[in-house]
């Protein structure tokens, strides 16, 4: 079966606009600072953990089809372009035909928001300039318009467990050679519509937003891209993808996520990177490795957070900290899922 590398890792989180700004946090084991965010018609504001304006104006931004793109779409761009790396100008050229899977769950809900209170409060005013930034596929489209891709490009809609599900996309098309590379992005934004309604599941969760992305490319043949020179060793390599484990009637989350971790099994140990939540503590109590929990340092951005966790594994195996790593995600309302991620020297 044909191996597939992570080559390259992207982030932008309520700690920074980079990789290593998110390595930074979980190393130090503090929670990033929370803010305030303002609620309509509420005395008491809202608490988040919200992505800091960059230190320096990102250049992408000057791009035509960015220059009034909502902030996931940026927050998408920047990971991706971080996560590509030196790849991002076979792209543009036609070297090389990448694939992009973004997973998002409330997506463009700042601009929805927007434009429909335009709309309800005077529908002659509503700007239609925001319209296109409504619909979920706007910032995979974005994406791609700034890169010059023309490949496979999917948007998912789902919880944390539609990016690890996604992962398992972009490993079927480069096995079927449906690209030769592929972005995989787990993004959100924040906006008050989605904090308020996150209280009314649990009081305890802070919305958090930003992007998480993971370059995939096979690895099995020791051949550059087209037109590129020899390509370096991956970061890491995905070695296992569990089935995904729905929450249903029948199927409890707890049940989920009993399933998730016998599938998982425990392999040679090493990192476990969980999302906190009450059903895995019970499912994981016994692991024998290390362990690192990402929300209650960023927040919840669902799949951008597990586009974190993942980010974080990938790191540490590169790192030559441990020889594998396992992420345990069990979703906001869908599916409890799993990967396991290897050295690639291994």
């Amino acid at each position: 079966m044909s191996r597939v590398g992570v080559y390259g890792l992207g982030a932008v989180s309520p700690a920074g606009w980079n990789v290593a700004a998110l390595l930074e946090v979980v190393a130090g084991k503090q929670p990033v600072s929370t803010k305030t965010l303002v609620r309509p018609g509420w005395k008491q504001p809202l608490v988040v953990r919200s992505v800091p304006p960059p230190v320096t104006k990102p250049d992408f931004l000057g791009h035509p089809r960015l220059r009034r793109a909502n902030s996931i779409s940026q927050y998408t761009v920047a990971a991706a372009i971080e996560a590509l790396g030196a790849d991002s100008n076979q792209v543009g050229n036609g070297r090389l035909r990448l694939g992009i899977v973004l997973c998002v769950m409330a997506g463009s809900v700042a601009y929805s928001r927007r434009f429909f209170e335009e709309t309800m409060r005077d529908p002659t005013t509503a700007s239609p300039l925001v319209f296109p930034e409504t619909v979920f596929n706007a910032p995979s489209s974005h994406l791609a318009a700034f890169l010059g891709s023309t490949g496979i490009n999917y948007t998912v809609i789902g919880d944390e467990s539609a990016f690890v599900q996604s992962l398992a996309i972009a490993a079927d098309w480069l096995i079927e050679d449906k690209c030769d590379g592929c972005l995989v992005i787990g993004a959100e934004e924040m906006d008050w519509i989605v904090c308020d309604a996150i209280r009314l599941f649990d009081m305890q969760v802070i919305h958090s937003d930003g992007a998480g992305a993971l370059y995939l490319k096979l690895a099995d043949d020791g051949a550059g891209c087209p037109g590129s020179a020899i390509r370096p060793p991956a970061l890491a390599e995905l070695s296992l993808i569990t089935d995904p484990f729905l929450f249903t009637r029948q199927q409890a989350r707890k049940t989920a996520a009993r399933r998730l971790r016998e599938q998982l099994g425990v392999g040679d140990g090493g990192l476990l990177c969980d999302s906190d939540s009450v059903w895995e503590r019970s499912a994981w109590s016994d692991w024998p490795g290390c362990r690192r929990t990402i929300k209650p340092l960023f927040g919840e951005a669902f799949p951008a957070s597990a586009a974190w966790q993942c980010v974080v594994a990938c790191e540490a195996l590169q790192r030559g900290e441990v020889s594998a790593a396992t992420v345990s995600v069990v979703g906001a309302n869908q599916a409890a899922i799993g990967a396991r991620f290897i050295r690639s020297d291994q």
